[in-house]
């Protein structure tokens, strides 16, 4: 808001603005031109002389004007441009200001920084023999589709998007990646296109993030934008010209900043509101009006001089009778009036900070079913884009010319046209492509696609391509060939996925009703090809499905191309009622075990085609399961509860058909299950770190003085006063040592693996996260109440900088000679081991790099090749990250998966019967239904049988009545009872 002083002035404007508001562009650019061309000999000489590298400020000897407060001196020329020289001149400087001038500096026009000095590189601990280069990144399969303007192009060939930390520039012709990291390794939030796509900017996160500019195509760094907010930034937009650049951050500030970037000089800084920000766009007719929406808000901006300098003045925009929603898509018309979505899918018309008019359909109908995700003006229309999965096609004049006399405020309108792109399509954004000739539009799907779209509407438009598809959200489990460079995925988007990931190629994708939870390739002892996988789902569904080349069948119809792979339904069941967790094979290959958050492993007979041997109950819901590898002298099967309860349990006995048969529920009651209940620990380690740092500077004071007492000595009585001075002085109360702490409620347990025999490690969230617990079984007690336990690890280790940041995962190298950690803020870190080290002891040396997003990218699954030679990380951030390990030895480039060719006889083998409800029963209650049915039925069949007793009974009754009846009166009985 204006200062009551400042009010003449913030309204006194030049008759050349007051005149001409809606200055074209063209007579804006001529006046800058102008202005410049007084500047040009200066520059001319600085810019010739200035190369790559040096130091790119360069003294200005022009006369210098005072900035305006919240500006900076380098705006002054670029301003003056904008709003014309007579309101440039409206604040004179005072003659005591000129004469504390300070020689003006600019940045040279060819300056570039050097980009190996702003690439953020991996940790390595020092002196360690670890190569930087370890791990390093070929390719990238996710994309976040959620993130919003995650789809930029440079140009129609080139696609822009964020993939963690990492900037991707893809060729849309030849499929290739090129990767630019982020500076800091804290991600990056937003990215940008300069209108004339010879600049993109890069804004990243972390603590006071900068925004990159790079120069395109030659990708160097250009400009350097710093403290423009506290965390992270949510929204960047150039002006139309590209001279000026609006940024905004993320919570908690929400700043907005206007830039003179080419300078590297914030001009105008405010918040720019309480809540959170999604957009900042600039008028495109106007420099000085800017626009922000966000969450429960729309805020109307505008640049005014006032006595105190140039600042930036917000008017909220006031919803009045019309519900306050979220706005994510608007525009600015011409006229200064402009256009929003809402949540509900009406388009609001705000004029002078209030909804002059809401647009709807006819009858009422919204203009989308949804929100509104994007609105843009082109070519003198107005187009929509809605979660809807619709583009809508307006009038832009009887928009613009909308007005209603109605006390609802409602106006209805009707698209000119409309594209329903496709079903479970949520379009989240549009770009168009400038192609010669052509309308065609790239669209960035919520639900894990990239679209082509051609809006002509003609008689020769082209159906909507999708060009990319991806996972939607959280991928929540990866696995890969024993056998060849194959990984499967799958996501809470109802979509498992198959990948060849050493030929960069995404082959099949499957969709379901529910989302996968858990995932594991089925090993060779039990499927020799490696082609098969299985798949647990959020229903308790547990899925194996069979891989095979389909140019392999026999008989191929109906199809008009031929994939490089498929996949088909094996075999479906369902052991539990609530979402799969873990997925287990044993080293044999014989049981399969499944886990899941309802509290419950099922156990099942691989061999007979998984047969259900039984189920135990768990403490917890269960979040892994591991099978105890060739080495121990007994297969067991370790079990981790998320709630700190770790079981061990035998190899269940599989039971005979006929001993089976009878069985009333397939719950396991005789297994001897040994139980570790895991208690906090980590205040008793930070207390014995302490003490040993005060035992280590006791030590060493008592060394220092002993020193100083021999010294006392040789000096006499005079030294040994000052000694004993010098001891008073240094004689202090020691402070508390740090006190013993235990949480309420226990932290999460994250991972873990065996390390020996009864022996194992997890990691753990929350207040125990920054160490690996190693833990070891109590003797099995029939007896014991396992809620009343309590065990502590006898061992552990301190993981740096893990204090909030556990690890998630943790998988090894084929020869255990390496730890490989998924971090929960999205990094990787490596551990190089000894070998036959199950205990950890060598556990020093790691490598660590942040790859996934850092504030939602907890890496969910790790993987390494069958063969060690690639590691594959995927995260909640919905990224896959493909990296080839350290080697003399390049890989080839024609690298390629071998997909297994069909089993023989699959094309004739009937599909098993998908089980779709997701109410459907379990396998135990589908038994103990079973069972009741049974129960019910013999319980009916006796009352049948008494029924029919009954029945016979009554007619035996009947026939000696009637019999009773013929007899003379006085022999007949006398009838004390009626049946009628």
């Amino acid at each position: 808001m204006r200062e009551p002083d400042d009010q003449d002035s913030g309204g006194r404007k030049s008759d050349r603005l007051k005149g001409d508001g809606r200055q074209t562009h063209s007579s804006r650019s001529t006046s800058r031109a102008a202005m410049k061309e007084d500047n040009k000999s200066v520059e001319d000489t600085t810019g010739g002389t200035f190369t790559e590298g040096e130091e790119p400020y360069l003294d200005d000897d022009e006369s210098y004007v005072e900035p305006l407060e919240g500006s900076s001196s380098s705006f002054q020329d670029d301003y003056a441009e904008s709003i014309g020289e007579s309101r440039y001149m409206e604040t004179p400087v005072p003659a005591a200001e000129e004469a504390e001038e300070k020689v003006k500096k600019k940045i040279s026009e060819s300056f570039f920084y050097d980009e190996m000095e702003l690439v953020s590189m991996p940790f390595v601990t020092p002196d360690s023999n670890i190569p930087l280069d370890l791990l390093t990144l070929v390719h990238s399969f996710g994309y976040d589709c959620r993130k919003r303007a995650n789809l930029q192009l440079l140009d129609s060939n080139t696609m822009m998007y964020i993939a963690g930390n990492q900037l991707i520039l893809l060729d849309l012709k030849t499929k290739e990646q090129m990767y630019l990291r982020s500076s800091s390794g804290g991600g990056i939030g937003v990215i940008g296109v300069h209108p004339y796509k010879t600049y993109f900017t890069v804004a990243e996160k972390g603590v006071f993030p900068k925004i990159i500019i790079y120069e395109y195509p030659s990708l160097r760094p250009y400009r350097i934008l710093q403290d423009g907010t506290e965390l992270a930034y949510a929204y960047v937009d150039f002006n139309y010209n590209g001279t000026l650049l609006a940024s905004v951050g993320s919570s908690p500030d929400h700043t907005l900043t206007i830039w003179n970037w080419k300078e590297e000089q914030p001009l105008l800084r405010t918040k720019a509101f309480s809540q959170e920000v999604f957009k900042v766009t600039f008028n495109p007719e106007d420099d000085e009006q800017l626009t922000t929406s966000g969450s429960g808000h729309i805020k109307f901006w505008e640049m005014a001089l006032t006595f105190t300098g140039l600042k930036l003045q917000g008017s909220l925009g006031r919803f009045g009778k019309t519900a306050t929603t979220d706005i994510e898509g608007y525009m600015e018309l011409p006229d200064g009036k402009v256009l929003s979505g809402s949540e509900w899918g009406n388009m609001l018309l705000w004029e002078g900070g209030h909804i002059k008019v809401e647009l709807c359909r006819a009858a009422a109908k919204p203009c989308h079913q949804g929100p509104i995700n994007q609105i843009m003006l082109d070519e003198g229309e107005v187009i929509t884009v809605g979660s809807d999965g619709c583009v809508r096609i307006w009038d832009f004049e009887a928009i613009d010319t909308a007005d209603t006399a109605e006390e609802a405020g409602l106006l209805e309108i009707e698209p000119i046209n409309e594209l329903q792109v496709d079903k479970n399509v949520k379009l989240f954004s549009m770009i168009k492509m400038n192609e010669v000739g052509a309308n065609f539009w790239l669209a960035q799907d919520a639900n894990g696609a990239i679209w082509k779209l051609d809006l002509s509407f003609s008689n020769i438009t082209q159906d909507p391509e999708c060009l990319f598809s991806f996972h939607s959200g959280a991928i929540e489990a990866l696995a890969v060939s024993p056998l060849t460079y194959l990984m499967a995925t799958t996501g809470l988007d109802c979509s498992v996925r198959l990948y060849d990931f050493a030929s960069k190629t995404p082959l099949v994708q499957m969709k379901f009703k529910q989302g996968g939870t858990a995932l594991a390739w089925v090993p060779r002892l039990v499927n020799f090809k490696g082609a098969q996988f299985i798949v647990g789902f959020e229903d308790g569904i547990v899925r194996i499905l069979d891989l095979f080349d389909p140019k392999g069948l026999t008989v191929f119809v109906g199809r008009k191309r031929i994939l490089d792979a498929d996949i088909r339904l094996k075999q479906v069941f369902k052991p539990h009622t609530a979402a799969v967790t873990a997925l287990a094979y044993d080293r044999d290959g014989e049981v399969l075990a499944t886990g899941s958050k309802d509290k419950t492993v099922f156990f099942f007979e691989v061999e007979r085609d998984y047969k259900p041997i039984g189920y135990i109950t768990t403490p917890g819901p269960v979040c892994q399961l591991m099978w105890s590898g060739v080495s121990h002298p007994e297969n067991t099967l370790l079990i981790i509860c998320e709630n700190g309860y770790v079981l061990e349990a035998p190899l269940p006995t599989q039971k005979e058909e006929e001993e089976d048969h009878d069985v009333v529920s397939y719950e396991i009651k005789d297994m001897c299950i040994k139980c570790f209940h895991f208690s906090s620990v980590k205040s008793k380690i930070l207390r014995l770190i302490e003490i040993e740092k005060r035992k280590k500077r006791k030590e060493l004071k008592e060394k220092e003085k002993e020193e100083r007492r021999k010294l006392a000595k040789e000096m006499g009585e005079d030294g040994e006063k000052e000694f004993q001075k010098q001891e008073e002085e240094e004689e202090e109360e020691e402070e508390p040592l740090p006190e013993i702490f235990i949480p309420l409620t226990p932290c999460h347990i994250l991972c873990g693996f065996y390390s020996e025999p009864g022996k194992f490690w997890v990691s753990l969230g929350g207040y125990d996260s920054g160490f690996l617990y190693h833990c070891e079984f109590p003797p099995y007690d029939k007896n014991s109440d396992i809620t009343e336990k309590k065990d502590e690890p006898f061992d552990f280790r301190l993981l740096e900088d893990t204090e909030d940041n556990p690890i998630t995962t943790i998988t090894f190298s084929i020869n255990k000679n390496m730890m490989f950690c998924g971090m929960q803020n999205g990094a990787i870190r490596v551990y190089v081991l000894n070998q036959n080290d199950p205990s950890l002891a060598s556990m020093e040396d790691y490598w660590h790099f942040n790859m996934h997003d850092n504030n939602y990218g907890c890496i969910k699954a790790i993987s390494t090749s069958f063969d060690d030679r690639f590691l594959l990380s995927a995260g909640a951030d919905s990224n896959i990250f493909v990296f080839s390990f350290f080697s003399e030895f390049e890989l080839k480039k024609d690298m390629k998966a071998k997909v297994p060719s069909p089993r023989f006889g699959i094309e004739t083998e009937p599909i098993p019967e998908d089980i779709e409800d997701p109410k459907a029963y379990s396998i135990e209650n589908a038994r103990r239904k079973r069972e009741h049915d049974k129960l019910v039925k013999e319980v009916e069949e006796i009352k049948a049988g008494k029924r029919e007793r009954i029945k016979a009974l009554r007619n035996e009754l009947q026939k000696l009545l009637q019999m009773n009846e013929a007899l003379p009166k006085h022999m007949q009985f006398k009838r004390t009872v009626s049946l009628k």
